[in-house]
């Protein structure tokens, strides 16, 4: 009886270990055949970047894709601006007083604050700013001008006894020219004159032009002006009004803070250009230099186109002082000219501008340099203004821009700051 069970035993376990490989060869055969059934997969191509979405783009060099993404967009930002600046170019007989207002507004603003605390109503108060600024700017001239004319006589003869020595010192001088040599540039001197005559004429006209554009744009400066100090703060809220709600408030920010970085800046330079008026026209003064008021008010005035403004109108007053009193009073106005510009530019424009209105200096000589190929004088006049506000605008923006996931999740993984990693 033993034997037979352990006979069917032996039949079982050998049964089932047949059934099992039978089992294991067709799960086998099955994985084959669905293998077989599967399509090949795709090869992907070799050194291909996140930022490529085709292989074309991968074929191309990662430095040259990154290049050409910026190139085209430096293009496109490029034509904007340039298209932009065709649009301002026809209207600048508008766009110019309107920003020249905004300086004045910038100024005597203020002004109009403190008569409004004191109960006077917005109307009158603008009003009394806007006529009493017309009258001492309308006064100061009246009293340069009536200087220079008083003066002028005077320079005129000694002028004209300076000129009267030139071609002596020509014969005389280093040169030692003969009286054919002279004769041959005082001819060609005429000619020139006689050449150019046509043109001569066409600047008399274009000068007519020009004043009659000159009292339109003055008219509109001052219309312009009183409403941006009686109505300034509701003009700006209706324009942002047409901004995306999101923007409003960051940009409202930026340009507020940008206005008062104008305000600083303004008044700042008025205050500059009068201690540089004031010592050099001392100095014209005591040196017995005539037009000495005019020439202040031209330094003053100068003043207020930074770094080169001040150098013209200092070359003025040398010229000035060399014509009429010799080349030692020019070379004493010149000694005085520049050290009223160290004065004011390693003591007065550090302490009275402040870090607020900082500009480097490379910044307002590429800004004048842009502002005058793009609108003369006047681009001059208004060109660094312009940088100090976009420059406090777009650190206001920069400042309250919300970090990226990016960003924050760089900020995440660096270590605290502390004995050993001190922040930099």
């Amino acid at each position: 009886m033993g034997r037979l069970e352990n006979f069917k035993a032996n039949v079982r376990r050998a049964y089932e270990a047949s059934r099992a490989s039978v089992r294991a060869r067709r799960e086998q055969e099955e994985r084959e055949r669905r293998l077989a059934e599967q399509p090949l997969p795709v090869a992907e191509p070799e050194h291909v970047h996140h930022s490529t979405s085709s292989r074309d783009d991968a074929d191309v060099p990662y430095g040259l894709r990154i290049g050409a993404a910026w190139g085209w967009r430096f293009l496109v930002l490029g034509f904007a601006l340039y298209y932009l600046l065709q649009l301002l170019g026809r209207v600048s007989l508008v766009i110019v007083p309107l920003l020249i207002a905004l300086l004045l507004a910038a100024l005597l603003g203020p002004a109009v604050r403190l008569l409004k605390r004191w109960n006077v109503h917005s109307s009158l108060a603008t009003a009394i700013v806007v006529v009493t600024g017309l009258g001492a700017v309308v006064g100061t001239l009246w009293l340069v001008i009536s200087q220079f004319l008083d003066g002028l006589p005077k320079l005129i003869d000694q002028g004209t006894a300076g000129v009267k020595q030139i071609p002596a010192w020509l014969k005389t001088g280093p040169l030692h020219l003969t009286d054919q040599q002279l004769d041959n540039l005082i001819k060609q001197f005429t000619d020139m004159i006689n050449a150019n005559k046509d043109a001569l004429t066409t600047g008399v006209l274009t000068t007519a032009t020009t004043l009659i554009e000159v009292l339109s744009g003055l008219f509109l400066v001052m219309f312009s002006l009183f409403f941006f100090l009686r109505d300034g703060r509701s003009i700006w809220r209706f324009l942002l009004r047409l901004l995306p709600k999101n923007a409003r408030e960051p940009l409202d920010r930026a340009g507020v803070a940008g206005w008062s970085s104008l305000g600083s800046y303004v008044r700042a330079t008025v205050l500059v250009a009068f201690i540089d008026a004031v010592g050099i026209g001392i100095a014209l003064f005591v040196l017995g230099v005539p037009l000495a008021l005019p020439l202040a008010a031209l330094v003053f005035l100068g003043a207020f186109i930074p770094i080169v403004g001040a150098t013209l109108s200092g070359a003025v007053a040398v010229l000035v002082a060399l014509v009429a009193n010799g080349w030692v009073k020019a070379l004493l106005v010149l000694a005085a000219v520049i050290a009223v510009q160290q004065i004011e530019g390693h003591l007065l424009q550090p302490l009275i501008m402040g870090r607020a209105v900082a500009i480097h200096p490379l910044a307002v000589i590429i800004g004048i340099a842009a502002g005058v190929s793009l609108a003369g004088i006047i681009g001059a006049l208004i060109a660094v203004p312009l940088i100090a506000v976009f420059n406090t605008a777009i650190r206001q923006l920069a400042g309250d821009r919300v970090p990226t996931s990016g960003e924050v999740a760089a900020v995440a993984v660096q270590p605290a700051a502390g004995p050993e990693n001190p922040p930099t």
